[in-house]
């Protein structure tokens, strides 16, 4: 919010700089972000009188003026506005002055023959407005010549630039910010001067109709007769460009005044608009939410289709205004209004930030409501802007209609207890003395203290023990948002007594960070993908809804990202299809993320997966002729099996066909130490077909808890040297007859466990299905490598550990030897 100094200055009296000022409000959480100082936009513009204009003797658009300026003598300035003229009062940049609004420092010149020795302003060239069919004239009389032009355009302010916090909402309006100021400085406060007005509560001609009383929960229709319709006084129209608002006729002007003066926004309709489109001259004025097919031109020009979240304002059911939002176009006040209906109401925050995004339209009002506008002010408010239309637009206040569904103002208030002992314990000890001076004593906030700061935010404190000093805090009804516990008033306490005069000191024990296991692991796994030449990605957790356990959002900002994703293949095949597309060829990456789905509640977890495909040597395909190579699936198992041999892992495979995104001949489900791991497979040829994919695509997809069980915490950290043998090995074959639908890995399982110690690695060499094969049989050849660390093996001690393989697998699976 742009805060005008001078306007301030009205409700609080300001005794320091505004560089001091600035300061303490952003220490105390009103982040100011920029100073303004609107002097320098007319440093050296005096006020000057035309005495003179003639027409340039050399250029059919120009005038030579004599202009006084408080000189000895007038000053010649050639002038090509089309209303110059002589006998006004004009504002005049001397030689020498720079205007920062149009980059522009003047100097002597002479224009078509003629010197010029300055120049006569537009509002425009004086950064007040963007642009000026003309110069700015004076509608005084008898100003002095010569004297600085800034106090009558209303250029002798700073402007300072805050950014406040979502739960601010009073920080939003000159009254808040004023209180504000005079709780941090100590300096009084004073309200704007309001009458109290006494108009008659009528529903002869006008009514209300709210359907729904806590999307608003008060009303106030105010039909106001006989105004004018004008330009707004130069002060009203300064204070309105110093706060950012451009000035459009004395009625808009002083609702607009009322927003950023009290925070409560206002709208004025034209009665008689009104009545027309509600075609009866009896109004009922309702607020509802909006129906299917209906529609609405705002004050922008623009046609909206309105949603079932859009709250309306309607006149005898016919749709007028966004409420709280904006206002329409078909019932403006303009140039013609001569009665007026003044809307003056409270709407609940949920309801205008829903219909505000709806319909993609954020204004000053809505940016209020949507914070929550002071309950407790409304009439005051309301009062405060009838009194300026009463003075600026002679406006007479006939009837009023109310709904109220507020209660007492008084049960606003909230009472909070606060404990000094509470107090202390969170803030820690300060510093006695403010910043800047040299006493360094610390010590602890006193009782007298919170009293002061409390009191001076309006708060009423009554102590309930006196030793322990612990009160009962009645907050004011202006506040009743943001202060709702204890440890909002220990925050107040905090910013009033001073951010920086609290003790910055590190705890007596400290440690040095670590990372948990958990993130060590994670580290680790990204680390051996890394090394087989996967890339990672980082990928959305929201994805399209496409099954029935995905949990969907409530409030999602794009039809697009409505879902929690529950698995990271599709995201990789995404990518994976988007590289292809942009001709960077295939993708292997991987990516560590959180998955969610729903089964018997809510759920979620740590995923690992990757995608594997295309050429994985592209570098060599000149000696393939240019040809590529597509990866098999045993070269995509060797790129996961060097992953898992690089963390101790023996993975066991299972045939797997439960993900119809996968082949179902060439998929795995993987098991570790009895779990289930995860699953890795070729892409389905059907999809493979429809996402253009090439036919050798790989994915899996691993949990993270099963493989966070699996590690050693103390091998992770510190892994251990486990020495190489030096002894060499002993290599036997064996070869059998099995059925076909039985997997290797059951083999190689029992072989382990018949092995035991001096079993060092066993290895497929040979699968064949053909020729001399007995038919549902498949030749299968193991090559076996019997090692001991201490000792060369002897035949003595191989061969009884080789026989009973050999039986036991035979006895077991019911295998034909073939050697």
């Amino acid at each position: 919010m742009r805060i005008s100094l001078k306007w301030l200055e009205e409700l609080v009296q300001i005794n320091c700089t505004p560089e001091d000022l600035a300061k303490t409000l952003t220490i105390a959480g009103f982040e100011v972000e920029e100073i303004e100082d609107l002097k320098k936009q007319a440093d050296g513009v005096v006020i000057g009188k035309v005495i003179d204009c003639q027409p340039h003797p050399n250029a059919n658009k120009l005038n030579v003026c004599q202009v006084d300026i408080g000189m000895d003598s007038p000053s010649n300035i050639v002038c090509g506005a089309s209303n110059v003229k002589a006998d006004i009062y004009v504002p005049v940049a001397k030689i020498g002055t720079y205007l920062p609004a149009i980059d522009l420092k003047l100097r002597a010149a002479k224009l078509r023959g003629v010197a010029s020795e300055g120049m006569i302003c537009s509002l425009a060239e004086l950064g007040l407005e963007k642009e000026s069919s003309g110069i700015h004239i004076f509608s005084q009389e008898n100003l002095t010549v010569g004297s600085d032009v800034r106090p009558l355009l209303g250029l002798d302010d700073v402007i300072l630039d805050t950014t406040t916090t979502a739960n601010r909402a009073d920080a939003l309006s000159m009254v808040g910010v004023a209180r504000e100021v005079a709780a941090l400085t100590g300096e009084d406060f004073k309200l704007p001067p309001v009458n109290q007005l006494s108009i008659p509560v009528s529903n002869e001609n006008n009514s209300l109709e709210i359907t729904d009383g806590k999307a608003c929960p008060a009303y106030i229709a105010t039909v106001i007769e006989g105004v004018k319709i004008a330009p707004s006084p130069d002060w009203l129209k300064w204070r309105l460009l110093a706060a950012g608002v451009r000035p459009i006729n004395n009625v808009v002007d002083i609702t607009n005044y009322i927003l950023l003066e009290w925070g409560q926004p206002l709208h004025a309709f034209d009665r008689e608009r009104l009545q027309s489109v509600a075609e009866s001259s009896n109004l009922q004025i309702g607020v509802r939410f909006a129906r299917e097919n209906e529609s609405l031109t705002t004050l922008d020009s623009q046609q909206r289709q309105l949603h079932p979240q859009n709250l309306l304002i309607t006149a005898n059911d016919y749709p007028v205004a966004l409420a709280g939002v904006m206002g329409g176009e078909e019932t403006e006040v303009h140039q013609e209004t001569k009665n007026i209906v003044l809307e003056a109401a409270l709407f609940d925050p949920v309801a205008i930030r829903r219909s505000s995004r709806s319909q993609g339209l954020r204004s000053e009002a809505s940016t209020r409501y949507e914070r929550g506008v002071n309950y407790a002010e409304l009439e005051f408010a309301l009062n405060r802007a009838i009194t300026l239309i009463q003075e600026l637009a002679q406006g007479n206040p006939v009837s009023q209609v109310k709904f109220d569904k507020r209660g007492e103002i008084s049960q606003l208030s909230t009472s909070i207890q606060l404990r000094l002992s509470r107090i202390n314990h969170i803030l820690g000890p300060v510093k006695l003395e403010p910043s800047g001076k040299q006493n360094n004593s610390k010590g602890y906030i006193q009782a007298s203290e919170v009293e002061a700061i409390l009191t001076r935010l309006g708060c009423k404190l009554e102590k309930i023990e006196e030793i322990d000093h612990v009160w009962n805090v009645t907050v004011p009804p202006y506040r009743y948002r943001d202060l709702e516990r204890e440890i909002d008033l220990i925050e107040e306490v905090a910013r009033l007594y001073g951010l920086d005069r609290f003790c910055d000191q590190l705890p007596e024990e400290t440690e040095p960070g670590y990372l948990s296991f958990e993130e060590q692991v994670k580290r680790y796994l990204r680390e051996s993908f890394r090394a087989v030449g996967l890339t990672e990605v980082v990928q959305y957790s929201l994805v399209k809804p496409s099954s029935n356990n995905e949990i969907l959002l409530g409030n999602p900002l794009l039809a697009e990202y409505s879902a929690l994703r529950n698995d990271l293949i599709s995201g990789l095949i995404n990518a994976f299809e988007y590289n292809l597309s942009q001709g960077n060829g295939a993708l292997n990456a991987f990516e560590i993320g959180r998955i969610f789905w729903k089964e018997d509640g809510l759920k979620e977890t740590d995923s690992v997966a990757g995608i594997i495909g295309g050429d994985y040597a592209p570098i060599g395909r000149w000696i393939r002729s240019g040809k590529e190579s597509p990866m098999t699936w045993y070269e995509a198992k060797g790129i996961l099996e060097s992953v898992f041999s690089r963390l101790g892992f023996s993975v066991e495979y299972q045939p797997d066909h439960k993900d119809d995104r996968l082949h179902p001949g060439r998929t795995a489900s993987l098991w570790l130490n009895g779990k289930h791991l995860g699953v890795f497979g070729q892409l389905h040829p059907q999809l493979r077909q429809e996402r253009d994919l090439p036919d050798s695509v790989y994915v899996f997809q691993l949990n993270f808890e099963v493989l966070l069980a699996a590690l050693n915490n103390n091998e992770l950290v510190t892994p251990k040297f486990k020495a190489y043998s030096t002894y060499p090995g002993v290599e036997r074959d064996l070869a059998f007859f099995a059925p076909v639908d039985l997997n290797v890995a059951s083999i190689q399982q029992e072989m382990k466990k018949a092995g035991k110690s001096i079993l060092n690695r066993i290895e497929l060499f040979d699968l064949y299905l053909g020729e001399n094969v007995p038919e549902g049989q498949k030749s299968l050849a193991f090559s076996l490598v019997y090692k001991a660390e201490d000792r060369t093996l002897t035949d003595e001690e191989v061969d009884p550990v080789h026989n009973k393989i050999r039986e036991a697998i035979v006895e077991k699976f019911n295998l034909t030897l073939r050697s």
